[in-house]
């Protein structure tokens, strides 16, 4: 059966163009073949690259274009549920990267009263912190980030025509390995196990790039148990330990996936390139997932 490759992107690519963003990824792909000395294994034509990075931009419509951090970070505009799911998040990815409680009153100055994740002034002090302490982060990038994917995980509107989107790519006679990035691979995975079984997609491997699936309030935000999709038959997971957005391993004790007998294929060497070493391009030209994504492509 001849198999096909779908690409589910993560966020920050709204206005651009599906085509462009999609010829990025197979040159990224390339130059990672290159490496092992393979060509890419299948016609262009058969990758698809599912685009809803305009739908996410909709998120932030009746916010000044440039000053969309800034709103976030200040929490305008969120209610508790939101705010809530931010500062764990932001919380955990503080302290995961070493960041001192110190380190962040230091960044607050005179603004925080009290000390503690509950007060938003000391989420945007750590935000301040994670930019001046911790290396290739983006305070900013973060916030964004939780921020959408929160609306994914909580908005059935916004979930749905996305998940509406990725779902035409796929071709229930193919063989589909899925490639997902960041935020893509919640997307992803939430697709997988939603409609995998009842539109009898056949995922041999599914193979997910800095994702932040192990991330605790994500993670409990998917239910419990977190069944695997039925329709995949094998999940490899890449990631930069210096990737703040991944921050953990899919290991069974961050993700704990039923049945318990499936094993997500953890590979930590990458080491990407990318100013924030989250980057599409630093994962897709590593060698090592190059092959990866070929060898699932030709088995």
């Amino acid at each position: 059966m001849m198999r096909q490759l779908v690409f589910v992107h993560g966020r920050a690519q709204e206005n651009k163009d599906a085509g462009a963003l999609k010829e990025e990824w197979i040159q990224g792909l390339e130059e990672g073949l290159a490496r092992s000395g393979l060509a890419l294994p299948l016609d262009r034509d058969r990758i698809r690259f599912p685009y809803y990075g305009d739908t996410l931009d909709q998120l932030s419509r009746d916010i000044p274009h440039g000053e969309a951090d800034e709103v976030i970070v200040r929490g305008t505009g969120a209610d508790a549920d939101e705010q809530a799911f931010v500062r764990a998040v932001i919380a955990e990815i503080a302290q995961q990267a070493g960041l001192s409680e110190e380190q962040i009153v230091q960044m607050a100055g005179d603004e925080v009263v009290e000390r503690g994740v509950l007060n938003w002034k000391w989420v945007r002090a750590a935000l301040k912190g994670i930019d001046r302490f911790v290396p290739y982060a983006s305070g900013a990038s973060i916030a964004l980030a939780t921020r959408d994917v929160y609306h994914y995980l909580k908005n059935e509107a916004v979930r749905n025509v996305i998940d509406t989107g990725v779902a035409c790519a796929f071709d229930p006679e193919a063989e589909t390995v899925v490639v997902a990035h960041s935020l893509g691979t919640v997307v992803a995975f939430n697709v997988l196990r939603r409609l995998g079984t009842a539109c009898k997609w056949k995922v041999p491997v599914l193979i997910t790039l800095g994702s932040p699936l192990g991330v605790t309030r994500i993670r409990d935000s998917l239910g419990k148990p977190i069944v695997r999709p039925d329709c995949v038959g094998r999940w490899t997971n890449a990631m930069d330990e210096r990737d703040v957005v991944a921050l953990y391993p899919l290991s069974p004790a961050r993700f704990p996936l039923h049945p318990a007998d499936f094993r997500i294929e953890n590979m930590t060497h990458v080491r990407n390139h990318t100013d924030n070493r989250h980057g599409i391009a630093g994962y897709l030209d590593d060698a090592q997932v190059a092959r990866a994504i070929h060898d699932a492509l030709t088995a």
